[in-house]
């Protein structure tokens, strides 16, 4: 497969030109490889752990969701330049999506984990400069049913922050109002009890988040900012994969966080 008309089609389907993201952050192609792509790797992060595992499986296209480049312009020394030797060495290209793919309908992160729990996309979710990057919908499931519904899709502990008082004791019983926002969802906390919601399903909070949800009346579902955001990229790698007949695996680097 070209890596041209690949990565044309990455743009085009994740509508990388023109998303906006955090100031810094860079969408669509990082670095370049070879001419051809016959074999994809995902993961998460585009660590220096990641990029040689990717390298010794010899993958010629890294797809993941946090890419090298955040903070706007900066020296290529140190552990940023290892990792670009890495895949330069390799001749493997390294793709980023970050909010694009968060904010998909399709292999979004917050679209697939809401699938996965069953639940039916009412609407957008988690507004950023016009565009959402989450979701929202409906579980017939209590809070203690939800976050063990969520410890067995990410395999591990999940934290719920309960609110004063049951999120669906004013609404009809057994349902639950609940927004998905993967990663560091805990900003659109206001904004989840603007939308009426009571529960909101993220990867981490920082601690004031603990009593702004708890006086907003909104319960946390904590997952872990890693567990919540490996759905996205394995999604995007499996549609290319299907839709090119190209292989690919995921590369599993959990944080634990």
């Amino acid at each position: 497969m070209k890596s041209e008309h690949l990565f044309r089609f990455l743009d085009e389907f994740l509508g990388i030109p023109g998303f906006p993201d955090y100031a810094g952050a860079v969408n669509g192609l990082q670095v370049e490889g070879g001419d051809e792509v016959g074999k994809i790797a995902a993961a998460v992060d585009a660590s220096e752990e990641t990029i040689e595992i990717a390298a010794q499986a010899g993958a010629d296209l890294l797809l993941v969701h946090h890419g090298l480049f955040w903070g706007g312009c900066a020296p290529l020394t140190g552990p940023k330049l290892r990792k670009v030797k890495l895949a330069l060495r390799a001749e493997m290209a390294i793709y980023s999506a970050h909010l694009p793919l968060d904010a998909h309908s399709e292999v979004g992160n917050a679209a697939i984990l809401a699938g996965e729990l069953g639940m039916e996309v009412a609407g957008g979710f988690g507004d950023h400069e016009g565009l959402h990057v989450g979701c929202w919908g409906k579980l017939d499931v209590s809070l203690e049913e939800l976050r063990t519904a969520m410890e067995v899709l990410v395999e591990g502990p999940v934290r719920l922050i309960p609110p004063p008082r049951d999120p669906g004791a004013a609404r009809e019983p057994g349902s639950l109002r609940v927004g998905v926002v993967t990663g560091a969802g805990h900003g659109f906390i206001d904004e989840a009890a603007e939308k009426g919601l009571g529960v909101l399903v993220t990867g981490e909070a920082p601690h004031h988040a603990y009593h702004q949800a708890r006086e907003a009346g909104i319960a946390l579902v904590l997952a872990g900012h890693y567990a919540t955001e490996t759905w996205g990229v394995r999604a995007l790698a499996a549609h290319v994969g299907e839709v090119y007949g190209i292989p690919w695996e995921f590369i599993d680097v959990p944080t634990g966080l």
